[in-house]
Formats: structure tokens, sequence, C-alpha cells
């Protein structure tokens, strides 16, 4: 018997090599008045950040460009809204990595409103935001967050007393995404590994995850065939292999949808605080760590061959296997190895021991959660999970 579920809206999809050219066509029943959030880098190291922009103008529109250098934080946000309240801003468009969706988000959400974005922010502020926005047209440049597909902006303040929080509301989805594949081809290796081990996680996470249901199991598991078939080809190979990007931008995509419906893990748990003591990318955290996590989980459920959850990851390790064997356990423990291996193929960073103190360990694993994980650890088996990626200082 399946059991019960919701399924939220989806924004308008554009998907495919070239579609960054339907922009103007897609921005004109907004309005004339475009403000453009980039990364730093992407949109003039895509080859095609000029050619956006030029299109817009050459069509009449009139372009405000702002740049998001890092993960956006609540003053970030706040600044850029305040700076263009009143000057007749019609529609945001974010191009470049999660950061920069997440920031377009916010921004669209803040400039319709009085107060500070902290006001609004879930476990952080202290009013439930409306959910008015100017529209929002949402353009990645990466594979990874899958933020083009959800409703939550995520912000962070960095420190002793920083959090990593969402401004959430159902009319935040952006309302159109633009997945050109053509725009990810010169991001860099390094980014390519740790913003495709975010959505490898993500996709794993939903899916084994306690909330899952049937529509983000299919999407779950679409999206890590093309992980499997295309995350190394895209680190290895990925100015020329326009079809490694187009397949992990499609799994990307996916894993946007399905954490948003299924929620997430272990790994993300770890993530919202380290995010918010060690000023750590995020996709770094969730390369870093996935390995482990999903080893000692692997370790805890092995033995019940009788658990859902043991045939879930039973699926995933064989769509991941190289070989076959003979014993379903052997499946699981060869998954073991092979997100291992992906690790290091990508070369992917341990943690730094000099961030990552005994103290900085504790507070850590004390705000880490994880309700959606299938299994459950104790706050000592977290440590353990930490300790295990840190660096050997030489």
């Amino acid at each position: 018997m399946v059991s019960s579920f919701q399924f939220s809206s989806l924004p308008k999809i554009s998907f495919g090599p070239g579609k960054r050219l339907e922009l103007p066509v897609l921005v004109k029943p907004f309005g004339s008045t475009v403000l453009m959030l980039t990364g730093s880098t992407s949109i003039h190291y895509s080859g095609h950040g000029d050619e956006i922009v030029k299109k817009l103008k050459d069509n009449g529109f009139t372009v405000h460009i702002e740049t998001i250098g890092s993960e956006p934080s609540p003053k970030m946000v706040d600044d850029i809204a305040e700076k263009y309240k009143g000057r007749g801003i019609r529609v945001v468009v974010a191009v470049g990595g999660g950061s920069v969706m997440d920031a377009g988000k916010a921004v669209s959400a803040m400039l319709v409103v009085e107060y500070p974005v902290k006001h609004y922010l879930e476990d952080v502020g202290d009013m439930d935001h409306p959910g008015t926005k100017m529209p929002f047209i949402a353009m990645p440049t990466t594979s990874g967050t899958g933020s083009e597909m959800t409703k939550n902006a995520v912000l962070s303040e960095v420190g002793k007393r920083g959090f990593k929080k969402s401004l959430r509301h159902e009319n935040f989805i952006p309302n159109i995404a633009i997945i050109d594949p053509e725009m990810m081809l010169t991001c860099p290796p390094k980014l390519t590994a740790t913003s495709g081990m975010d959505a490898f996680t993500q996709l794993l996470e939903s899916y084994v995850s306690k909330q899952s249901n049937p529509m983000t199991d299919a999407l779950a598991l679409q999206g890590l065939k093309m992980i499997k078939r295309h995350l190394l080809r895209a680190y290895l190979e990925g100015e020329n292999n326009l079809e490694a990007r187009s397949g992990m931008a499609l799994a990307a995509m996916f894993s946007g949808i399905t954490l948003a419906h299924a929620g997430l893990g272990l790994v993300h748990g770890f993530a919202a605080p380290i995010g918010a003591h060690c000023n750590m990318p995020h996709g770094a955290v969730c390369g870093s760590l996935m390995s482990r996590v999903n080893a000692m989980t692997i370790d805890k459920i092995i033995s019940d061959r009788k658990s859902p959850v043991f045939n879930k990851f039973l699926i995933v390790s064989k769509i991941f296997s190289d070989f076959k064997y003979k014993d379903d356990a052997e499946y699981l423990i060869a998954f073991k190895d092979k997100l291992e291996h992906i690790t290091n193929v990508l070369e992917i960073s341990p943690l730094d021991p000099e961030v990552f103190t005994d103290e900085m360990i504790a507070k850590i694993v004390s705000e880490t959660r994880h309700k959606h994980h299938p299994v459950t650890f104790s706050e000592e088996e977290l440590e353990i999970m930490i300790r295990r990626r840190l660096a050997v200082l030489k």
C-alpha cells in the first residue's frame, strides 16, 4: 500500500543546450527593467554572460547587475534589496551557482517587504513572510544544489554565533528555470566536483529518506543513474563533453525536486552547523563527508536484510556496481568502496584539523540533526564520522 504524500508546484522549466537565448522572450511579460545577480566568475567565464546581457539590452531591456561572491548572508540580501527598491525592477534573474540562486530568490522576496530578511528566517526571525515577491528567473551555471527547483533560499552568518537558515515560502519557487548545459561547460573541475557531490548526496539522501514517496523515488533513481554515468566524465572532460554536462544538469534538477519533497539526511545535517561556523562551501562539506556517513549507515543496516532501507541501498548499490555479486550484502560493501573511489578521483579535500578542533567538532555534533536519515546515530558516532575525514597534519 502506498502511503499518502503531497507534491508542490514546479517552475516553468526550459531545459537544453541554447535555452539561454530564450531569456528575452521569457522576461518580456514581466517588464523591461531587470536586476541580474551573477557569480563572481560564472557570467564572465561561462562564455555566454556578455551574450546574455547584450541580448537583453538589444531587445530594449534595462539591466542592472550585482555580483554574489560568496554564500549569501542576510546583510548581502538586505543591501541589494534596499539599493533597488523604488528603481522600477520588474524581474530578478540569477545566473550562477547555488549561492547566486539563493541570493536571487531572497532578493526577489525582499524587494517588496519592509523589514530586514533576518526577521523572516526559519528559527531566527519573529515574522512570517507574506509570500509576495518580484518575478524570479533562475539560470544555473553549476550542477549541484538544484535551488532552481526549490521554495527556500539558504542564508548564512558565519562565526561563533553563526547560523545557516532558510527563507522559505511556497511562492518563492522560481517562476522560470532556464537550464542550459552549455552554460556549464567552463565550470572549473573543482567546482564541478563539489557541486556534483552535492547533487549526488541530495539524490541519495532523499531516496533513502524516511519521508520519501513514489514520485521522489522515481526521480531520485533516475538522477542517481545520471550521476553514475556522467559525474566523473563531467569532472575529467567537462569543457568538451556536453552530454556529461547535460546529464549532470538533469541530475541536479531532479535533486532539487526530491530534496524539497522528501527531505535530506545526515550529510546535510552536518552541513548546516559546519557552514555556519567554519566558512566552508556547502558542496565541499557534502563531498568530504558523503563517503564516511554512508559507510557507517550501511554498516548499521547491513545485518537487517528485511529492512526497506536495506532494499533501497541495494538498488542504488547495483546501479553503481561494476560487477555482479552472489550476496546482496556484497553489493552494499562494494558501494562503500565506490563512494570512496569517487571521492578520491574527484580529489575532494579532507577536513582541516586546524579548523575542526576538538571544541569545534563538539559544537558541530551538538547542533547536527538527522531526523529524516534512515538510521539514528549517537553523538559519539557522529564525532567518529568527522574525525575520519580529518587530514593528517604533516
